[in-house]
């Protein structure tokens, strides 16, 4: 049964259902690019899908626009895969329980993949409409943006013509995005001794913090719940950890840790205290609880003193704001993901600045401080910072689109969340790149709702554009 039955508009709701129910994390996007192919097919449409699952769905100029120059609309295929603590949903396999609260959107216990489904469905319902008017369309729909924009970073550029890029991948309406920072992900190992301890075991758990975006909401103040637990062991004294780990995506703010610790006190008093302490009006629902359990082997008392004094050395959140830009975060870094895995302990990190140099700069000092702990270092995932374009002229054209349908001026704004217009951009010489959506709250967490009235609004918006480029 339809879930979205009945809600405007009606193609565009019809293909973000059917994309919903096809399992699309992020390195899992075959079938989901095999169902565009097919969409494609039926539709009697050029398509390509090249080795990384990117697909390209070529439609030609309508009568009266066959001389103006082609159109891409961009999103990615993939979804960041979050769930509530104790939800029983396989990502792998699963299709999302999605459900309707008054104007919203959202999946019963697991993030709902608005980002970046919508912009697919709305090139989906755009490509099927014979009706429409628009020059000719290409559809770039590309995968694992969310990990590291590998599928744009290894598009062939030769499979797109076109030089104005309308990229849907963007969580508020009526702002235009004309710029973002550029990252890396930088990944931590150090191997770790084991031992027997005849000590008592507790095991420690932080939760109830919001998380979020580790881009746009980097500023926002709230906790992280893997430096908030590597600061509290920090306070315990002497002890092992047997076990330690925190976050699932180093592009999200961790809202949940846990670490399994050998010690002689029981560490529950000292906690009150501390957790207390922290409590904000960020993240008030802030919780730590610490129980009693079984032995096992544990770490050893010097790596375990290592792996807490890199955690609460590595430097997190905001580094520098723009001086240029009012309220633009410059540089950030956020520690997403911490586990001990096949003997080692295991981070992973997300670093994004306006300025390569900067970017390039904050790496080497993770690098510094981890090496100095006797952990090995490497980073990955590197994409290009978009530069803002003064003379663009699709942003013109979608600002007064903008301004004939709604009667005021959107706003116009560069981000700190990465887009893969950067990497779009450095491909294709000439490109003129401008982002936009519909209203998306919460995106990578279980709590995202997607705005039912503003999608109708984008997808409005979005036919108007193309029909004055």
């Amino acid at each position: 049964m339809s879930v979205l039955e009945g809600l405007e508009p009606k193609r565009v709701f019809y293909y973000f259902e059917e994309l919903c129910k096809i399992p699309h994390g992020s390195g899992n996007t075959k079938k989901i690019s095999e169902y565009c192919v097919d969409f494609a097919k039926r539709q009697g449409l050029d398509c390509v899908c090249d080795e990384h699952n990117n697909v390209v769905i070529r439609k030609g100029a309508v009568a009266g626009y066959e001389n103006h120059p082609g159109v891409i609309i961009q999103g990615h295929l993939d979804m960041v895969c979050e769930k509530e603590a104790g939800c029983d949903f396989d990502f792998s396999r699963d299709g999302l329980r999605l459900f309707t609260d008054g104007d919203y959107i959202g999946a019963h216990g697991t993030t709902l993949g608005g980002d970046d489904g919508i912009a697919i469905a709305m090139a989906l319902a755009i490509l099927e409409d014979k009706s429409a008017r628009h020059p000719p369309i290409e559809a770039l729909f590309t995968t694992d943006e969310e990990t590291g924009m590998y599928g744009a970073s290894g598009l062939d550029a030769s499979l797109i013509s076109g030089k104005i890029l309308i990229n849907a991948d963007s969580e508020n309406e009526g702002v235009l995005t004309a710029g973002c920072a550029g990252g890396a992900r930088a990944q931590i190992e150090l191997p770790l001794n084991f031992e027997n301890s005849e000590k008592d075991f507790y095991k420690i758990t932080v939760s109830g913090l919001i998380g979020g975006h580790s881009g746009i909401e980097i500023d926002k103040g709230r906790l992280n719940a893997d430096k908030l637990l590597a600061e509290f062991l920090n306070e315990v004294g002497e002890f092992n950890l047997a076990d330690i780990s925190g976050g699932a995506k180093d592009n999200v703010i961790p809202n949940r840790s846990e670490c399994i610790i050998a010690c002689e006190k029981d560490p529950a008093p000292l906690a009150d205290k501390f957790f207390k302490s922290r409590t904000t009006a960020n993240d008030p629902g802030l919780k730590a609880v610490i129980e009693r359990c079984g032995g096992r082997a544990v770490i050893s008392a010097e790596d375990s003193i290592k792996i807490i004094n890199m955690l609460n050395e590595l430097p997190n959140g905001v580094q520098k704001m723009s001086e240029e830009i009012e309220g633009l975060v410059q540089t950030s870094l956020n520690l997403g993901i911490m586990e001990i895995k096949n003997g080692r302990f295991c981070a992973s990190l997300s670093v994004r600045s306006s300025l390569n140099a900067e970017k390039t700069e904050l790496l080497e000092k993770v690098r510094d401080i981890c090496e100095s702990y006797g952990a090995s270092y490497s980073d990955s995932g590197h994409y290009p910072a978009w530069e803002f374009n003064k003379n663009s002229r699709l942003r013109t054209v979608m600002t007064d689109a903008f301004k004939r349908l709604y009667g005021r001026e959107p706003v116009t704004e560069v981000i700190h969340a990465g887009l893969e217009c950067g990497i779009l951009c450095e491909k294709i010489q000439g490109l003129d790149a401008v982002s936009f959506g519909p209203d998306i709250k919460d995106i990578h967490t279980p709590r995202e709702r997607l705005s039912v009235s503003s999608v109708r609004r984008s997808f409005e918006y979005l036919c108007e554009v193309l029909k004055s480029l």
